[in-house]
């Protein structure tokens, strides 16, 4: 199985509030999927204080951006996990992880991160071997593909 790098980008609205949430979700990972390997989902979200618009400042994003890529590499060095999706705004980063293992995850989560100091995060897993997360979230590329398209159906 071969890991593409290709992504998408869209744009939600929190639950609470009108915050806009960047969702970047991984494209082209059916042979993962299809596996039947990957079927629990780890999700570690970083709190942090965010501007009038759900932000993170520029020192704490570039910060995520680099425990980011530090995560991305530790878990899909030896496949692992795969990283499928992040959220930012309203205050949090979530990142979502497939597994095939979660304590190994946990255990190679604590040695990626044990050179950072303290970071707010917290860790929650479930068993989702359907994928319903990742599911969920190729919606929100459908319905920004939809929106960006609007009511020209007329032409038809």
């Amino acid at each position: 199985m071969r890991l593409s790098d290709e992504w998408f980008t869209a744009i939600a609205e929190s639950e609470v509030g009108n915050d806009t949430i960047f969702v970047s979700g991984r494209c082209d990972i059916d042979e993962f999927i299809q596996s039947g390997k990957f079927r629990e989902r780890a999700e570690v979200t970083w709190h942090y204080d965010a501007d009038a618009k759900g932000m993170p400042n520029e020192g704490t994003a570039t910060l995520m951006e680099e425990v980011l890529a530090v995560l991305k590499r530790a878990m899909e060095k030896n496949k692992l996990a795969i990283l499928t999706g992040v959220y930012t705004g309203a205050g949090e980063r979530n990142m979502v992880f497939y597994t095939r293992n979660i304590p190994a995850f946990g255990n190679t989560l604590n040695e990626a991160l044990a050179p950072f100091e303290l970071l707010p995060l917290t860790i929650y897993t479930e068993k989702d071997p359907e994928w319903c997360e990742y599911n969920e979230m190729c919606h929100l590329r459908c319905d920004d593909i939809e929106a960006s398209l609007g009511d020209d159906d007329d032409s038809l």
